[in-house]
This record gives structure tokens, sequence and C-alpha cells, in this order.
């Protein structure tokens, strides 16, 4: 069983910076793709940025090209997100995704990851 545990989330105010992390945990797990996801509240979960084991392939989101950097240690099976010039529309709980097919068109979708995390909170204020 593959578990996902996101951290880093929390209170900043717009101009500020965060940085998630989240720690993959499973049996032969390799994470052929990792991906960053975000709901705010009263809207669907959307795609934030994507990225490919050994950091091959990285996709983001227009909302979030020149502020967000998506990274990933392999060694460690930990993904990250760190996040500049934050503003109060980014205001939103962040999830942390996984799967074993490998980056492509299809990777910005939900339905391209097996696993999930619980999500972290992360709040911009004006």
């Amino acid at each position: 069983q593959v578990q996902l545990v996101e951290s880093g989330g929390g209170l900043v105010q717009a101009g500020g910076s965060l940085r998630l992390s989240c720690a993959a945990s499973g049996r032969g797990f390799i994470g052929a793709a990792m991906a960053w996801f975000r709901q705010a509240p009263g809207k669907e979960r959307e795609f934030v940025a994507a990225i490919s084991y050994v950091s091959i392939n990285i996709y983001y989101a227009d909302s979030v090209k020149g502020r967000f950097t998506i990274s990933r240690e392999d060694a460690k099976t930990t993904l990250y997100l760190q996040m500049n010039s934050l503003n109060p529309e980014d205001t939103a709980v962040y999830y942390c995704a996984a799967g074993e097919r490998p980056v492509g068109r299809g990777a910005s979708n939900e339905g391209w990851y097996d696993y999930w995390g619980q999500g972290t909170q992360v709040t911009v204020s004006s």
C-alpha cells in the first residue's frame, strides 16, 4: 500500500513563499508520475504541476508558471512544491498525487494517478 503525506502548508501573506513536501512510502514504489493538485473552497480540484521519475518531464498549469517549481528527490521518494509570489487566489487545499504511468498528455487529469495524500491547507492573506 502506498501512502502519501503532505506537509508545509500554512498561512502566508500575499507575495510570500511556501514550500510543500510530500513523503511517499510503500514497498516497491517508484512514482513514475508525481503531481500536485489543489482545491479551493467551492471549486473543483485542479491540476497544479506534474513531474516524471528522474525529473525528465515537468508540466505546470498556466496559472502557476513562473511562480511555482515542482521537484523531487527520487532516492527519498519525496516530492516538493516551491511556491513564490503567492496571491489570495492560491488559497486551497494542496494534494499530492502519484502513479506508475509515466508523465504524458493525461498527467493533468486526476484519473492519471493511483494514490493521493490527505492534503495540506495553504492560505494566502491579502
